[in-house]
C-alpha cells in the first residue's frame, strides 16, 4: 500500500487515516511559527548539548547520531500552541475522542550518518490483545522537509489492522513531505526513523496523545514550570491532566 498524498482538507486526512493509518495534513502551521518552531528546536539540542544533558541510549534509536530532546513544552510558546492546534484537536476527537492526554511531546534530530531506528508500534506497550480501535494518535510536526535519504520517517501504510500485534513483513517507506506538513497517525502503525545519508540534519517534532485511560509518558506534575501552567488554555490543561472534568466521578469544574 501506498502513502496517502497531501491534502489540507481536515476530512479527506479523516477518511486516509481511516484507509492508510496515516495523513499528510498541510497548511495548518504559518511559515512564522515554522520558522519559531525549528529555531527553537536546534536551539534546545545546543542547549543540551552545552548543559550535558544528551541522552543517547534511547531504546527506538540506532547508533548515537539521534539527538532526542524532551521538556519541551518549557522551552519556547511555540511548542504550547503547536501541540493544541485547532485540526489536530479536531482530528484527536474523531479518532480516539475527548478528553484525551498529551502522553509526551518531544523532537528527534537526524543527523547525518544516523542509523535510524527501530520498527514500532506506539501503543505497543499496551495491554494485548488491542481494542478494535486506536488507543492513541501521534502527530509528527515536519521542521525540516522530508525526503526518502535524510532520515524522515518511515512507516508501513495498512498496518493499522487491529490484528497486527506483530511487525508486518511489508519494509516501510520513507515520508516524503515538505516542512511545515503534519503527519498524522494512529497509534496501531508500525514505523521507525529513516537513516540519514544526506549531508544536513532532519528535525521533527512528535506528539503522542492516548485516551485517558492510560498514564502518561512524562510526569506533566513534575516536569512542567509553574508559568507554563498558569498560561495554559483550557484544551492544553485537559491535555496534561490539569483539569479532571469529563475524566472521573467529580462534582463541578476542577481548579487549576
Amino acid at each position: 500500500m501506498k502513502l496517502p498524498p497531501l491534502t489540507d482538507n481536515l476530512s479527506d486526512a479523516r477518511a486516509h487515516l481511516d484507509a492508510f493509518g496515516v495523513a499528510l495534513l498541510t497548511d495548518q502551521i504559518s511559515p512564522d511559527a515554522l520558522r519559531i518552531a525549528r529555531e527553537a528546536t536546534y536551539a534546545a539540542a545546543e542547549e543540551d548539548r552545552r548543559q550535558q544533558r544528551q541522552n543517547p541510549d534511547f531504546a527506538l534509536d540506532l547508533g548515537d547520531r539521534n539527538v532526542r530532546i524532551w521538556n519541551l513544552l518549557n522551552r519556547d510558546p511555540i511548542f504550547c500552541d503547536l501541540v493544541q492546534l485547532p485540526s489536530v484537536i479536531e482530528l484527536l476527537r474523531g479518532l480516539i475522542g475527548w478528553p484525551a492526554l498529551l502522553g509526551n511531546f518531544s523532537a528527534n534530530i537526524a543527523l547525518p550518518d544516523s542509523g535510524g531506528g527501530v520498527l514500532h508500534a506506539d501503543q505497543g506497550y499496551m495491554p494485548q490483545p488491542w481494542p478494535p480501535k486506536p488507543q492513541g494518535m501521534n502527530v509528527a510536526f515536519i521542521l525540516d522537509d522530508f525526503t526518502a535519504d535524510n532520515g524522515a520517517t518511515e512507516v508501513i501504510p495498512g498496518s493499522h489492522n487491529p490484528a497486527n500485534h506483530r511487525p508486518p513483513e511489508q519494509t516501510p517507506i520513507p515520508v516524503t513531505a515538505p516542512a511545515g506538513t503534519l503527519m498524522i497517525f494512529e497509534s496501531r502503525v508500525w514505523h521507525r526513523t529513516g537513516r540519514n545519508h544526506t549531508e544536513s540534519p532532519r528535525a521533527a517534532l512528535f506528539g503522542w496523545y492516548t485516551k485517558p485511560i492510560y498514564r502518561t509518558q512524562e510526569n506533566w506534575f513534575l516536569s512542567l514550570d509553574r508559568d507554563v501552567v498558569a498560561s495554559a488554555s483550557e484544551t492544553l490543561l485537559t491535555l496534561l491532566a490539569y483539569r479532571t472534568e469529563g475524566f472521573g466521578l467529580v462534582y463541578g469544574r476542577s481548579p487549576r
